[in-house]
C-alpha cells in the first residue's frame, strides 16, 4: 500500500534489540492513525543543507513523505557556526510555543540538552531526535532514532579484509593490516569498531587494526598525523574514519603518501570530497537517516508508536548499509562483492549477530582491541 509497508511490517518482526542490541525492543503503543492523514511537520538543521550527509538524508526522507502527500513540511536551517548556536534553542522554543506541528524533527548529537529543556516544557508536543539517545526514556513526548552501526561495521571490516590483500588493486601491500580512525573513545564509536573488527577477522582470523582516536570530532591534523603513522610505520593500506570531520585526515594521509585507501562513514564521502579524495574513497558506510524517518511515518499509519524509548534501526530495517557504486564496483573483485553480499544475508537471516560496544552485554572492547593490535 505505502512504499515502505513491507519495512515497517519487518520492523515489528525483527526490532529485538534497542539501543545496543542487549535490551527487549519497546511495545508499540496502539494509536491509531486514520488512511490518508496528513501531519505537520518542522525540520529544525542544526546547520544548513548541502552538507551531503545527515541533514540532506533526513531532508530527503521527508521530501518523499511531502511528494506523497503524507507531510506538510517546513524546514528551517539554523546554521552551525558557534554564533548560530543560541538560535537552535530559541527556534525549539519558538516552534513548540506556535503549536502548529504535529511533530519537530531533529538531530546529531548536539542538540540533546536542548531538545530535553524544550520536550519537558512542551509536554503535550511530539518529537523526534535521530542519531541520539542521551535522555532515552526522560521524555514520553520524545522518541529516539538510533542505528545498529556494529552492523555496519562488520559489512565494512568483511569489505576492508578482503580488500587488503587485493594486491591487484594500487596501493594495496601484501600485509593484512586495516586502520581505524575513531573520534571519542565511547560505546557508540566502539560500536563501529566492534563490528569492523569482526567483520574483517571472520575473513582472516590473522588481521591487524591499528585502532587510534582523536577524542574528538574535529582535529584533522591529528587524523592525518595518525594516519601517516598508520601507512608508514605499520603498513596500512585501508583507514576507515569514524570521527566525523576529523577523520577527513586520515583521507588526506592516504592522499599524501599515495600509499592507501581510505572509507567514509555515515554519508557518501565520495559525493562529499573534492576530485583527489574522492579517487581514493574506496566506499562509506551509511546511516540512512531518511528511511528511518519514512519508517516512523509508516509505523505511525499503521497505528504504531514508540514515545518515551529508543528504537535502533540496521540491516534489516534499511538504517544503515554501504555504498556500493563509484569506487566499489570499480574496484572490488566479484569475489569480494560476493562475500559482501553474503555478510549482509547473514546479518539479516540471523546467521550471524554482530556483538556490541554497547549496554549490559557490550564486549570487552580491550581484549578485542589487543586482539588485533599491531606489533611494535
Amino acid at each position: 500500500m505505502k512504499k515502505f509497508l513491507a519495512l515497517a511490517l519487518a520492523v515489528i518482526m525483527a526490532l529485538t534489540l534497542i539501543a545496543c542490541g542487549e535490551k527487549p525492543a519497546p511495545t508499540p503503543d496502539p494509536d491509531p492513525a486514520p488512511e490518508g492523514n496528513v501531519y505537520n511537520v518542522v525540520y529544525l538543521v542544526n546547520g544548513n543543507l548541502g552538507d551531503k550527509s545527515f541533514f540532506d538524508s533526513a531532508q530527503a526522507g521527508l521530501d518523499t513523505l511531502k511528494a506523497a502527500g503524507r507531510i506538510k513540511l517546513n524546514t528551517i536551517e539554523m546554521g552551525g557556526l558557534d554564533q548560530d548556536q543560541p538560535k537552535w534553542l530559541s527556534t525549539l522554543y519558538e516552534v513548540s510555543e506556535s503549536g502548529e506541528y504535529d511533530f519537530v524533527i531533529c538531530g546529531t548529537y548536539q542538540m540533546p540538552d536542548k531538545l530535553k529543556e524544550v520536550a519537558t516544557k512542551y509536554p503535550d508536543q511530539k518529537y523526534i531526535i535521530f542519531d541520539d539517545n542521551t535522555y532515552v526514556g526522560e521524555n514520553e513526548n520524545v522518541l529516539n532514532l538510533t542505528y545498529r552501526q556494529n552492523d555496519l561495521g562488520y559489512v565494512v571490516g568483511t569489505f576492508a579484509g578482503l580488500m587488503t590483500t587485493d594486491t591487484n588493486v594500487a596501493n594495496i601491500n601484501e600485509e593484512a593490516v586495516l586502520g581505524f580512525v575513531g573520534g571519542v573513545d565511547s560505546p557508540v564509536i566502539n560500536d563501529f569498531l566492534v563490528g569492523y573488527i569482526t567483520g574483517a577477522k571472520a575473513v582472516n582470523e590473522n588481521i591487524k587494526v591499528d585502532v587510534r582516536y582523536t577524542n574528538d570530532y574535529v582535529d584533522t591534523a591529528k587524523a592525518k598525523e595518525y594516519g601517516l603513522s598508520m601507512i608508514n610505520d605499520n603498513k596500512c593500506d585501508i583507514i576507515w574514519g569514524v570521527a566525523g570531520n576529523a577523520g577527513n585526515g586520515a583521507a588526506e594521509a592516504a592522499l599524501e603518501t599515495g600509499k592507501a585507501w581510505f572509507i567514509g562513514v555515515d554519508s557518501d564521502q565520495e559525493l562529499t570530497f573534492g576530485a583527489d579524495l574522492a579517487a581514493l574513497t574506496l566506499t562509506s558506510g551509511l546511516k540512512n537517516i531518511g528511511n528511518s524517518l519514512i519508517w516512523f511515518f509508516d509505523e505511525l499509519d499503521a497505528g504504531r508508536t514508540y514515545w518515551g524509548t529508543e528504537v535502533s534501526l540496521g540491516l534489516k530495517e534499511g538504517g544503515v548499509g554501504i555504498v556500493k557504486d563509484k569506487n566499489f564496483a570499480k574496484y572490488a573483485s566479484e569475489a569480494t562483492v560476493a562475500a559482501v553480499a553474503a555478510a549482509e544475508q547473514a546479518v539479516l537471516d540471523g546467521s550471524v549477530v554482530v556483538p556490541t560496544a554497547i549496554g549490559e552485554g557490550a564486549v570487552d572492547i580491550n581484549a578485542l582491541r589487543d586482539s588485533v593490535k599491531v606489533a611494535g
